[in-house]
């Protein structure tokens, strides 16, 4: 369905509906330049096998005006995100600002992002990127071997130094990255170093770590991993969020949380207030109440995705035909975001903890996770359960005290990065040769405590 029809908003669906939501736009669906081997997405070309999957001027037209219209808050987001948005060239998105500005009300303030592998930026790209004051996600998972592992060519080579390259003309024309890193089998042991890389080689001052955690059944697992483009039966594999398997490239998640404490303890003795890393702050902001990311609100179901045909589904890990909510030819984008249906999806979040959840003294931080993940039996037997569990409970519990006091500082008028004169403090009294407190087993000199060294 891409016509030129576009429905009107009808003013009682926006009285009712949220002042504001988080959508991705997928403009070249599925397709993408690159071969990463943990990329469900690329499965996602079965469900439009026959078609080109490339956006028409009128679905960018509807979905622009639309979401600029959905939105009774000053701040909009545009957010492009993939497969590869590159390839839709850079005419597109000429176009794309152009309708911006076309459909912009007064007061609106209108945000371009831009999620991409980094493989085709140059410089008439990051020109175009600078001058129109767009944000950039860049897909990195450390260090060359570590990257390399499964972010590959169609050819199976690694993408790391044409990664580097694109960051290279990205810094050439000052335009403002973050960095996106998957934590999987390949770097779970690795989260120091990961972040060192991040801060110290590539100038990251915003850092994002998603867990990879794909799941498969019996029946899928053997193909699943052989990676989400192959097609050993001449058919490509549709991810669904289905199954209690996960595939070997998966993080685990008691790997996944002692990354994140790697991390952290990293961070709140050097970078409080210096780096931001995503997690860290939506931890501190729980401290208040408020939840600025989905994965670990009380309820989501503000975050859809939106398909190159204007297809919209109820998320971005759910674009499979049971949770798509309709096309945005047919219907006005908000009246499907304020819908019964997606409400429900939303609220399920929180209806369907199962008891440890409930009782859990993380919870206030945790809120049950991502219910993509949520497929394993609780300690009690009870299905539906968090897979990262163990690996969110102990990166919540071991900086459960760290964010308190940053909170009491924010609190205060205080500036949150006086905590790390309170760990150097501690430090000292610690020794160098006192475990160190990552859990990592080692010595604190040989670990957090070897100030600018590397550790892996």
């Amino acid at each position: 369905m891409d016509t030129q029809a576009s429905p009107v908003l009808d003013p009682a669906v926006a009285a009712g509906a949220p002042p504001r939501f988080h959508l991705l736009a997928k403009p070249s669906g599925s397709t993408c330049n690159i071969d990463c081997r943990y990329c469900f997405f690329l499965s996602k070309e079965s469900l439009y096998p026959d078609e080109r999957h490339r956006m028409s001027d009128a679905t960018l037209e509807a979905y622009i005006r639309q979401l600029l219209e959905s939105h009774r808050f000053p701040e909009v987001t545009v957010a492009w995100q993939g497969g590869e948005p590159t390839l839709m060239g850079l005419d597109f998105f000429r176009k794309a600002v152009a309708l911006v500005d076309k459909h912009r009300r007064p007061g609106q303030r209108v945000e371009q992002t831009f999620q991409t592998n980094g493989v085709a930026l140059d410089d008439e790209w990051c020109a175009f990127l600078e001058a129109n004051n767009f944000l950039v996600g860049l897909s990195v998972d450390g260090p060359r071997e570590l990257h390399d592992t499964y972010r590959v060519t169609r050819g199976g080579k690694g993408t790391f130094d044409l990664v580097m390259k694109g960051l290279d003309r990205l810094r050439a024309h000052r335009v403002e990255f973050n960095i996106l890193c998957t934590v999987n089998a390949a770097n779970q042991a690795h989260g120091r170093r990961v972040y060192q890389f991040f801060r110290d080689e590539l100038g990251a001052t915003w850092i994002q770590f998603i867990p990879i955690v794909e799941r498969a059944t019996a029946e899928t697992l053997d193909i699943a991993n052989l990676g989400w483009s192959a097609n050993p039966r001449g058919k490509r594999l549709l991810y669904t969020q289905t199954g209690t398997l996960v595939t070997n490239r998966s993080v685990g998640a008691k790997q996944y949380g002692q990354f994140l404490v790697d991390v952290f303890e990293e961070w709140a003795r050097r970078d409080v207030g210096k780096v931001y890393v995503q997690l860290f702050d939506v931890t501190l902001e729980a401290c208040f109440g408020r939840y600025k990311l989905c994965i670990h609100a009380p309820t989501c179901g503000y975050g859809p995705a939106l398909e190159y045909n204007g297809d919209l589904y109820a998320c971005d890990h759910f674009v499979e035909p049971r949770f798509r909510l309709g096309n945005i030819h047919e219907t006005h984008m908000l009246e499907m975001v304020a819908s019964t249906a997606q409400r429900k999806f939303g609220d399920d979040k929180r209806d369907t903890l199962t008891r440890q959840c409930q009782q859990c003294e993380v919870r206030a931080f945790c809120n049950g996770g991502c219910p993509k993940d949520r497929f394993v039996l609780s300690r009690d037997g009870e299905p539906g359960h968090n897979y990262l569990c163990e690996g969110l409970y102990a990166f919540f519990s071991h900086t459960r005290a760290a964010m308190a006091q940053m909170g009491r500082l924010y609190a205060q008028g205080r500036p949150p990065m006086e905590i790390m004169a309170s760990i150097k403090a501690d430090d000292r009294k610690r020794g160098p040769y006192a475990p160190c407190p990552c859990g990592s087993g080692r010595k604190f000199r040989f670990c957090h405590g070897a100030a600018g060294e590397r550790a892996g």
